[in-house]
């Protein structure tokens, strides 16, 4: 079984990361949007994550989402139900365990794998994030969280001292929910959050109309790993699957999918 890690590709790296004019939202209780509960029963994240590892749970779900104020709280029902299932459709990505004749089909494994195989340390020298002695900062939770800068930052804006204790994210559910949504909210220094995204909060600035980046759920791949699955070349079979994994939830939610969902003409953010 083969993971595949996902290299978070933050432009704000490093020392520049702590001086830079990013927005990390600071987890906060979801106030009058609608609970997420209210969008996604226990019942139907089983039925979406079939075969999950049994370390994500619904309810440690539920709780991470209730950190960030605006996660599945903005806008009308079907704008709230398209986030989750937006959300949910990259880290099944990011974290599945399927093959093409997989019992169910591929795209009910997400959720299968906690962290990557490859336990390097992928440690960057950085003064603001430095790396903890013989501590390892490979993929893990829902985002696979990578890095050590990313845990360093994640750590920070969540409460936790991810530097110091990276294998929280593996160990914790609620923690590494919690990673993930911080991820997905989170402004880069050249790119949108996937939230802003999705809910129809982003407006392409010229550079990015140039560069084919347009709204919907293929910018949100760009955001994640656009150095790797967008630009210029033929279907690739990672941003499929990402969208795969989309339409399914989007179809359990009764939602549209809105248009736009590859990233094949679009150029990375640099």
């Amino acid at each position: 079984m083969k993971l595949f890690s996902l290299i978070l590709l933050f432009s704000f790296l490093l020392e520049a990361s702590a001086q830079s004019g990013n927005r990390t939202p600071n987890p906060t209780p979801s106030t009058d949007g609608g609970d997420v509960s209210s969008i996604i029963s226990s019942s139907l994240f089983d039925q979406l994550l079939k075969y999950k590892n049994e370390f994500y749970t619904y309810n440690d779900f539920i709780a991470a989402t209730r950190s960030f104020n605006d996660f599945g709280t903005t806008g009308d029902v079907n704008t709230r139900k398209r986030e989750i299932a937006a959300f949910l459709g990259q880290t099944s990505h990011e974290t599945r365990g399927g093959w093409p004749n997989a019992t169910d089909g591929p795209y009910a494994w997400g959720y299968f794998f906690v962290k990557e195989n490859n336990t390097t340390d992928y440690c960057t020298p950085s003064a603001t994030w430095p790396c903890a002695p013989g501590k390892q900062y490979y993929g893990r939770g829902p985002i696979q969280l990578t890095h050590n800068y990313n845990y360093g930052q994640a750590g920070n804006a969540t409460g936790y001292d991810l530097l110091n204790n990276p294998d929280l994210v593996a160990t914790n559910a609620t923690i590494s929910f919690k990673t993930a949504i911080w991820f997905w909210m989170t402004t880069q220094e050249k790119k949108p959050s996937s939230h802003d995204v999705i809910i129809g909060n982003w407006t392409p600035s010229a550079a990015d109309k140039s560069a084919g980046r347009v709204p919907g759920y293929g910018v949100i791949t760009n955001i994640i790993n656009g150095g790797i699955e967008c630009g210029g070349h033929a279907a690739d079979e990672s941003v499929a699957d990402r969208i795969g994994f989309y339409k399914r939830y989007c179809d359990a939610f009764e939602v549209s999918t809105g248009d736009n969902l590859d990233c094949y003409n679009q150029s990375p953010f640099t």
